[in-house]
């Protein structure tokens, strides 16, 4: 009898230890999203390039290949970087493109890509600006952005 007295209070306490794990995932989520590094387009150069004359901005093309490890070692370390993720975000449209299908083998003979990773940079048309190869740590990429962002007369967005 005791116990059918507690049980509204017992399943009160249990819905609403529920509801705030829930709200705690949700903004543990947004957090997650904003610290996410570099946000790409995947694999879709003419809306990377659309998008860019939209906002103004410089397009930042990364362009691998499946199985290159320092592509992999780009993609797990640097480009996941808070720091460079908020500065690419801001600055530039950034375009990730498999060089082996798709768009990918046009854009390797455009920019005559000899290896992988290759990082172009570009303006809205898609004319170079600066281009780059192989694996570079997060304070290297910046200085690679800030070349390019200097080259073009682009004003830098922090």
């Amino acid at each position: 009898m005791q116990f059918l007295k507690l049980l509204p209070v017992l399943l009160l306490f249990i819905f609403s230890c529920s509801a705030s794990s829930k709200s705690k995932t949700a903004v543990t989520e947004n957090i997650k999203a904003e610290n996410r590094g570099i946000t790409f387009i995947e694999e879709n150069w003419d809306e990377a390039l659309q998008t860019a004359r939209k906002q103004n901005k410089l397009v930042f093309l990364d362009i691998y290949a499946s199985w290159c490890g320092p592509c992999k070692l780009l993609k797990q370390y640097t480009f996941t970087d808070t720091a460079i993720g908020k500065f690419f975000n801001n600055n530039f449209v950034n375009v990730s493109v498999d060089g082996e299908k798709g768009v990918g083998p046009q854009l390797a003979q455009q920019f005559s890509i000899e290896g992988y990773p290759t990082l172009v940079v570009t303006d809205a048309n898609g004319k170079p600006v600066l281009l780059t190869a192989g694996y570079m740590p997060a304070t290297d990429l910046l200085r690679f952005a800030n070349e390019a962002l200097k080259r073009s007369g682009a004003q830098v967005k922090m």
